[in-house]
C-alpha cells in the first residue's frame, strides 16, 4: 500500500486525505497545531460560540459533491439557506435586501435605484452562460504550463470575463449608481482582494450568490473538520497532532519523505496544505529543489470583533453589510495606503437569525469582520480595541440597537494573532487574488513540474480561497497525484 503525508490540517489537507485514503492510500496527516480545521475553528467563552473563521457558504453543490466523493454522507453537514441573502446597509441610509428570486431582486434594486433593474437582469443573463463556462475553465482545470493557460478559447471566455479590467469596473458594464457597484463588487473582500483590484473574472462571484444561494452551516462552520477529522480516523487514517513537518525530503527531482521532530518517515507522495509560501522554509536544504524565492503579496487581513450579547434582534438576517461614505476610498486606504481606514467598511454575522440553537434562548452571538491591512507596519495592539469600539458603536446606530449595553462577552482578533497563527503575513485569505496571483500565475495543485510526488492545496494555491473551492483545489491534487502515481 501507497504513504502519503499531508502536511496541515486544514481543509485542504482533510479532503486530500479523506480522496486519497479512499483511493486505498496509506494517510497520515501532519498538525504542528493542536486541532484540525486550519482557519476554520470556533471562539469560545462560557455558553458563546461562534465560527472564528469563513461563515458564508458559496456553492453548496460542489462542497457537498467533493465530500461526498470522499466518502463523506450528505446527510453529515447540514446546510440552512439564508433568504434573504443578506442586508447592504448604505451610509446614504438606504439598505439594500439582496434576495435569491430574481424578480424580487430586481423589484428590490427598482425601488431603490430607479432604471437599474435592466442591468441586473442584463447581468444575471450573461453570467447563466459564462459561469458554467467559467467554472469548468477556471475551477476545474490546472494549468501546470502558462501554454495550458494562454489558448484561443480561454483568451475568448477571459476578455467575456473582463479579466483585463477589475471586478468593479466589470461590474461597471452592468450598473451607473455607486452604491450598486459596491453591492456587485464587495464580494471580493471575501476572498482577501480589493474590487478596484481584483479581476473581473470574480464577477462570478455576486451572480453565484443569486443563482445558488447563500447558506450557513447548522452549528457553525468550524463544526465540518471535526466530522471530516472523525470520518478519516473511522476509515484508518491517521491524525498527527501537535507534530511539525520541518523539512522535505527530496532526492533526484522526487519528493521521498519529511522530517519531524520524531525524526525522517519515508512516502511515496506530500500534499502540502500550509500556506503556500511557507513551503520554501520546508525545501531551502536540498540543493537540486527548484525553488524560485518569489515574494507572494497576502491578502488583506481582518480585524474580527467576536460578541456574545445577552438580546436577539428579530428583524436581523444572517449576514449584513455595512458600508462606509465611500467604499472605494475606504478600501484603498487599507490597499494602497496599507492604513486602518478613518471610516472603515464592516460585515457582521448574526447566526441566530437562521440557527435558533447558535445562541442561549434569547442571547446573540455576533461576529464582526473589518478589512484591514496585513499585519506589517500596523501597531495591532494599540489600534484595534479602538477600532473594535468604533465598529460596535455604529454597528449599534445603524442596526443592532441596545448592543453595547447587552455585551456579555468580547474578543479581537487582529491580522498580528493570524500571522502568529502561520497566515501568510498575517492576511486572512492566503495570498492576495490580484490578476498575477490567479489562474495561471497562482500555484498550482502540482507545484513544481521538476519534482516528482509533491503536491499543494490550500487558500493560496490555484483555483484559490472560500471553503468549497480551497476543497475543489484538494481534489485536484488528488487527481494529479493518482493520474502520475496510481495505487
Amino acid at each position: 500500500m501507497k504513504r502519503a503525508a499531508v502536511v496541515g490540517a486544514g481543509i485542504g489537507g482533510l479532503t486530500s486525505a479523506l480522496l486519497l485514503n479512499r483511493q486505498g492510500w496509506d494517510v497520515t496527516v501532519y498538525e504542528r497545531g493542536s486541532r484540525v480545521g486550519g482557519r476554520i475553528a470556533f471562539e469560545q467563552e462560557g455558553e458563546y460560540r461562534i465560527d472564528q473563521g469563513p461563515t458564508i457558504v458559496l456553492l453548496p453543490e460542489m462542497l457537498l459533491g467533493i465530500l461526498e466523493e470522499a466518502g463523506v454522507d450528505r446527510s453529515k453537514v447540514e446546510l440552512l439557506r439564508c433568504d434573504p441573502l443578506y442586508r447592504v446597509h448604505y451610509h446614504s441610509g438606504r439598505v439594500m435586501t439582496k434576495k435569491t428570486d430574481r424578480a424580487e431582486q430586481t423589484a428590490e434594486i427598482e425601488r431603490l435605484f430607479p432604471g437599474e433593474g435592466r442591468g441586473f437582469n442584463r447581468f444575471m443573463k450573461d453570467m447563466d452562460t459564462l459561469f458554467p463556462a467559467g467554472r469548468a475553465a477556471f475551477l476545474e482545470q490546472m494549468f501546470p504550463r502558462k501554454r495550458d493557460f494562454f489558448t484561443p478559447s480561454l483568451m475568448s471566455l477571459m476578455g467575456k470575463l473582463r479579466a483585463h479590467k477589475s471586478v468593479r469596473k466589470a461590474v461597471g458594464d452592468y450598473f451607473e449608481h455607486e452604491e450598486l457597484l459596491d453591492a456587485y463588487s464587495l464580494q471580493s473582500l471575501y476572498i482577501g482582494g480589493s474590487p478596484f483590484g481584483t479581476p473581473g473574472i470574480y464577477s462570478l462571484l455576486p451572480y453565484a450568490e443569486h443563482e445558488y444561494g447563500i447558506w450557513m452551516v447548522k452549528g457553525g462552520y468550524a463544526a465540518l473538520p471535526a466530522i471530516l477529522e472523525q470520518e478519516l480516523l473511522s476509515r484508518g487514517g491517521k491524525i498527527k497532532l501537535n507534530t511539525e513537518v520541518t523539512g522535505l525530503e527530496i532526492r533526484n527531482g522526487i519528493c521521498e519523505g519529511i522530517e519531524t521532530a520524531d525524526g525522517a518517515e519515508k512516502v511515496d507522495a506530500v500534499i502540502y496544505n500550509g500556506d503556500f509560501p511557507n513551503l520554501s522554509g520546508l525545501m531551502k536544504q536540498v540543493p537540486e529543489a527548484p525553488v524560485k524565492r518569489k515574494p507572494y503579496r497576502p491578502s488583506s487581513g481582518c480585524v474580527l470583533i467576536y460578541a456574545g450579547v445577552d438580546k436577539r434582534w428579530e428583524d436581523a438576517t444572517t449576514h449584513q453589510f455595512f458600508l462606509p461614505p465611500s467604499l472605494d476610498g475606504s478600501l484603498r486606504q487599507v490597499f494602497n495606503e496599507r492604513r486602518i481606514p478613518a471610516k472603515p467598511s464592516f460585515y457582521v454575522f448574526n447566526p441566530a437569525a437562521v440557527d435558533e440553537t447558535a445562541a442561549p434562548p434569547g442571547q446573540s452571538v455576533l461576529y464582526f469582520l473589518i478589512p484591514v491591512p496585513d499585519a506589517e507596519g500596523v501597531n495591532w495592539e494599540q489600534e484595534s480595541e479602538a477600532l473594535a469600539e468604533r465598529v460596535l458603536e455604529e454597528a449599534e446606530e445603524r442596526g443592532f440597537p441596545g448592543l453595547r449595553a447587552a455585551l456579555q462577552w468580547k474578543k479581537v482578533r487582529t491580522p498580528a494573532d493570524a500571522a502568529r497563527d502561520g497566515l501568510y503575513g498575517g492576511g486572512s485569505f492566503g495570498i492576495a487574488p490580484v490578476l498575477f496571483q490567479s489562474g495561471v500565475y497562482r500555484p498550482q495543485p502540482k507545484p513544481f513540474s521538476k519534482i516528482q510526488g509533491l503536491y499543494a492545496a490550500g487558500a493560496s494555491v490555484h483555483p484559490g480561497g472560500g471553503v468549497p473551492i480551497v476543497m475543489q483545489g484538494a481534489r485536484m491534487a488528488v487527481n494529479q497525484l493518482m493520474k502520475e502515481m496510481g495505487k
